[in-house]
């Protein structure tokens, strides 16, 4: 009897497409997932985010109801939500960022004067460092106008510069009898803030060798010192006031002619948005609450010393 002829089986040469295939749709789901998430509606983003706020830490502070209105072409959704202030949690960059600070002149705050409002409209600290350049500004508006005073505010400080020739003479640290109202009127007008103030003392960089004062570092320290001194005197607390002697290290004009050495002898008084911490950041607060050995209560004396590698600011 004649044997069964053996079928063959036959061999599929495709058969790469099947994983090829799975591989491809797990690619594009890959690339998918990742597009969507980088893709951010803006607008659901500052719901989730005031959701998480309201749970952890209280109910929402407006009782007006939220309204997210139609998305709009692109990515990310409308910007503007209304019936709600974003939180602090929720703050996004501006895509238009506006230039902050300027000097207060004879026109006023300008163009920041909105800015600060705005930014700081309800916020305590914010609103104190407006409400303090405007009185310093209408206090202080004669030296402003012969520009022996600038007044500089950013969201985060206001900066009172004054010309050392009106508080000091030549090589001498103690305040002239004739300067003292000035800063007793600064200090007036700081003094029922809590703010933190940084007195800065500046030099230009012609060399001083004394016995009172080796180098500008002393020079300027010693100002600056003595500015804190007398607003210390004038019922400034003094844990709110730390002194900085810069020399002639953070020069504000170039050094080469008369008036920019004028310029860079000066001092400025900087107030700080938020009051001082007790802690660890805050040697003397930490000192009085217990943490540490208790020192001589006083403002804080920082001398900044330039890298001898490089003397420039």
């Amino acid at each position: 009897m004649a044997r069964k002829k053996k079928h063959e089986d036959h061999l599929n040469h495709e058969a790469w497409a099947i994983p090829y295939g799975d591989l491809v749709t797990l690619l594009f789901a890959l690339f998918t997932v990742m597009y969507a998430m980088s893709s951010v509606n803006e607008g659901k983003y500052r719901v989730l985010s005031d959701s998480l706020v309201a749970a952890f830490r209280g109910s929402p502070k407006t009782d007006e109801p939220i309204t997210i209105e139609k998305n709009s072409s692109g990515k990310g959704g409308d910007r503007h939500l209304s019936g709600m202030r974003p939180t602090a949690l929720m703050k996004l960059r501006d895509p238009k960022p506006e230039k902050t600070g300027g000097y207060i002149g004879e026109k006023g705050v300008g163009s920041d004067e909105a800015l600060m409002k705005g930014a700081h409209g309800e916020d305590a600290s914010g609103q104190a460092l407006y409400q303090m350049a405007d009185q310093v500004k209408s206090a202080l508006q004669g030296l402003i106008d012969k520009g022996l005073v600038h007044i500089r505010q950013t969201p985060n400080s206001l900066e009172v510069e004054i010309k050392t020739d009106i508080l000091f003479q030549s090589g001498v640290a103690k305040v002239q009898p004739s300067a003292q109202s000035v800063l007793e009127t600064i200090a007036g007008i700081l003094k029922p803030f809590p703010n933190s103030i940084r007195v800065e003392g500046h030099t230009d960089n012609r060399p001083i060798a004394t016995a009172a004062f080796p180098s500008n570092w002393e020079l300027s320290a010693a100002r600056a010192a003595n500015v804190v001194e007398l607003f210390a005197k004038a019922g400034v607390d003094p844990l709110r006031m730390q002194v900085l002697g810069l020399g002639e290290f953070r020069p504000a004009a170039p050094n080469d002619t008369a008036d920019g050495r004028n310029t860079n002898r000066r001092v400025v008084i900087v107030v700080l948005e938020s009051p001082p911490v007790k802690g660890v950041n805050d040697p003397i607060g930490a000192a009085l609450s217990g943490a540490v050995p208790v020192a001589p209560v006083g403002p804080t004396v920082l001398v900044q010393k330039a890298n001898p590698g490089k003397n420039q600011p």
